[in-house]
């Protein structure tokens, strides 16, 4: 991930995008991207897509009237600082859906570790993707599904979309706010150096800090408190009795 050469700080000018008619996946096209040897800070977009995938291989409904965009990048960080950067990507989406929502519309938060919601429901899938490339290089790829238009049911929580929540925008006018955004939130991040900083902005906007939760890892569920995250980005729950249990990846479910 380049920038600036004389201030290493990132800039809108940095970053490219495609824009295709169609995708079967946009982060499978910004891996192959990658394969070819793409320097990456590159955004690939598409009004549909045949094969949109969520996370553990869940398909994700892909129809025209949302905003499909994933963004490649190579070498982002050290691999002991990758961790924090789900967080950053949330920071980034939860602005540019508040930056268009109307005057006393329901507030945008963050559910642990970058679902976007609106009221509670969810309004926003992220797919974080990557892969090694020849050289020691490591290609990474941020995708983002934003119901716009419509609000798919994926059957897991309850949902939403910008325009049931009163937004009127297409989605290349939200691309423009997202690109924007992620810029921003991936200078502040500065390569994982700006993880406090990140934390910070990810806890101000945060969903269900306080109340009981159940978080289901792939052996087992736990219920407890949230009671926030440690400065390593992972969840911390209180199971009870002075027993704080810190998770690095899972589904939270409020409740």
């Amino acid at each position: 991930m380049s920038g600036d050469a004389r201030t290493g700080r990132l800039t809108l000018e940095d970053f490219r995008h495609t824009a295709l008619s169609e995708a079967g996946s946009t982060n499978t096209e910004c891996l192959l991207r990658a394969r070819a040897g793409d320097p990456g800070l590159h955004w690939v977009t598409a009004p549909r897509q045949t094969e949109g995938r969520g996370r553990r291989g869940r398909a994700w409904l892909s129809e025209p009237g949302n905003l499909y965009a994933s963004l490649l990048l190579i070498d982002p960080a050290p691999m002991e600082r990758l961790h924090s950067l789900p967080l950053a990507v949330a920071v980034a989406v939860q602005r540019a859906i508040q930056g268009v929502m109307p005057f006393g519309a329901n507030p945008v938060t963050v559910k642990w570790p970058n679902d976007i919601l609106i009221a509670g429901k969810k309004t926003c899938g992220i797919l974080l993707e990557g892969e090694g490339l020849p050289g020691g290089h490591h290609a990474l790829v941020i995708g983002c599904g934003i119901n716009v238009a419509i609000a798919p049911d994926h059957g897991l929580y309850p949902v939403t979309s910008l325009q049931a929540e009163g937004a009127s925008i297409s989605p290349d006018e939200l691309f423009a706010h997202l690109f924007r955004t992620m810029a921003e939130a991936l200078d502040l991040w500065d390569r994982g150096r700006g993880i406090k900083a990140i934390i910070a902005e990810w806890r101000a906007v945060a969903s269900g800090i306080g109340e009981k939760i159940t978080v289901n890892l792939p052996d087992r569920s736990l219920s407890g408190r949230f009671a926030g995250i440690d400065e390593d980005g992972r969840l911390m729950l209180d199971l009870g009795s002075g027993a704080m249990q810190h998770i690095a990846a899972g589904d939270v479910f409020f409740g």
